[in-house]
């Protein structure tokens, strides 16, 4: 089976992606963030299943032909499995690293090989629409993250605001076609909804 691929409508744990490519012989991986520290250590947002895989998948690329080795990963502090802390060789200061800030690392496809017939990458859902069942686009999803209950879409509203997460099954994901670029959704009435404040005696 292809490695960061899931399967329609019972996904398994797998690749956590980022904004689509621009170009389609290319899988997004990860996103490089802030500099951590003095010593060109930078923060990683893997969008693999395992976070920490996004090291073993060999050289990276950027959109614009860059390479870059991560020589190590460790898990950022704080609680999203999904950030991590990076080397990369050739970074050994804060310059360095903050130049390397919303880089997009990608890996060529041919790289994962073909998934199954019925698997999709993780990485192609990304940037897709997200549409309900009139047809009306109601957000686009940004990330497909895994906290250990199964699969999510975390959409964005095309109105702008917070994200919400909905469960990546086919009772809420009825049809899903990459190729068209089509991800259909069945949210709840009060998906993008924020929760409220608790009552005065939650002890929550």
């Amino acid at each position: 089976m292809a490695p960061d691929t899931q399967t329609s409508p019972r996904p398994k744990p797998a690749a956590k992606p980022a904004p689509v490519s621009v170009d389609p012989n290319l899988v997004v991986m990860g996103e490089f963030g802030r500099a951590q520290g003095l010593n060109g250590e930078i923060r990683l947002k893997s969008y693999t299943g395992d976070p920490q895989a996004i090291a073993g998948y060999g050289p990276l690329v950027s959109a614009d032909g860059r390479t870059f080795e991560l020589t190590s990963v460790r898990p950022a502090p704080g609680s999203s499995p999904d950030l991590l802390v990076a080397r990369v060789r050739g970074v050994s200061d804060r310059t360095g690293a903050e130049a390397l800030n919303r880089t997009l690392l990608y890996v060529p496809r041919e790289r994962l090989g073909e998934p199954d017939a019925d698997e999709v990458f993780t990485a192609d859902l990304v940037g897709l629409p997200a549409i309900d069942a009139a047809g009306t686009v109601i957000g686009t999803v940004v990330a497909v993250p895994n906290y250990g209950g199964g699969d999510l879409l975390e959409i964005k509203p095309v109105q702008g605001g917070a994200t919400a997460l909905l469960p990546f099954t086919k009772a809420f994901v009825p049809d899903l076609d990459v190729a068209a670029r089509r991800v259909v959704v069945a949210p709840p009435e009060d998906f993008f909804v924020p929760a409220g404040p608790k009552p005065a005696d939650d002890p929550g």
